[in-house]
């Protein structure tokens, strides 16, 4: 099947693609299915509701607008379902002190789809270098691998774990060995497998030039 699971559109705060744009396109590449999935990052991130909504660049920095959200997804299946098979979903930037606010949101909405990711730790960016600063680069590295395992013994409600060396990405210090993060990242392996869940292999590498660390064997 030709699918996009991980797609994002003017509802998440790094994305200005409208929603229709991005299901049109779709189309014409000949896709069956598409998820939306944007972003949700609690600690980092209000809600539309909350009020006091910052912006970077003239873009809101917020969470997603659900109840607009969920109106904009009918309705292009209103218009798209007859083309395309349109599911709902979110990619979940969850900390494992905002597993409630994401246990909370998960059951006020139908998702048929959740991405697992880690954004930040601490409520400190790492594309901003936020958390990394005045770490050694083995801190920050288990810091970040710690905080996977951590959020996935606690949460639960999700499809995949999203490209789990995102912290590879931003480390400016160069790739970390693999060697010296392989006992935890099976550790996180197994405990994904044994509960059902799928694992992204997220390709924007490519996009962004980066090499991939290679990941263990499991049995």
């Amino acid at each position: 099947m030709f699918a996009d699971y991980h797609v994002h559109t003017e509802f998440s705060d790094d994305s200005v693609y409208p929603m229709e744009d991005v299901i049109r396109d779709a189309v014409q590449m000949g896709m069956e299915e598409i998820c939306i999935t944007d972003h949700v990052d609690y600690g980092v991130k209000k809600d539309w509701d909350q009020g006091e909504i910052s912006y970077r660049m003239g873009e809101p920095i917020a969470n997603v607008d659900y109840p607009r959200y969920m109106a904009k997804i009918r309705q292009m299946k209103e218009t798209w379902g007859d083309k395309i098979r349109i599911r709902t979903g979110m990619e979940f930037g969850v900390q494992r002190h905002t597993v409630p606010e994401f246990e909370s949101l998960f059951q006020r909405y139908p998702f048929d789809f959740i991405i697992l990711s880690i954004h930040q730790v601490e409520d400190k960016e790492f594309w901003t270098q936020d958390f990394q600063r005045g770490k050694p680069q083995e801190e920050y590295n288990l810091g970040y691998y710690e905080e996977i395992l951590a959020v996935i013994k606690k949460y639960k409600n999700y499809s995949v774990l999203g490209h789990m060396d995102l912290i590879a990405r931003y480390d400016e210090a160069g790739i970390y060995p693999f060697e010296k993060i392989k006992p935890i990242v099976e550790k996180i392996l197994r405990m994904v497998i044994a509960e059902g869940k799928g694992i992204e292999i997220n390709t924007s590498s490519h996009r962004y030039g980066r090499r991939i660390p290679c990941l263990p064997q499991t049995s």
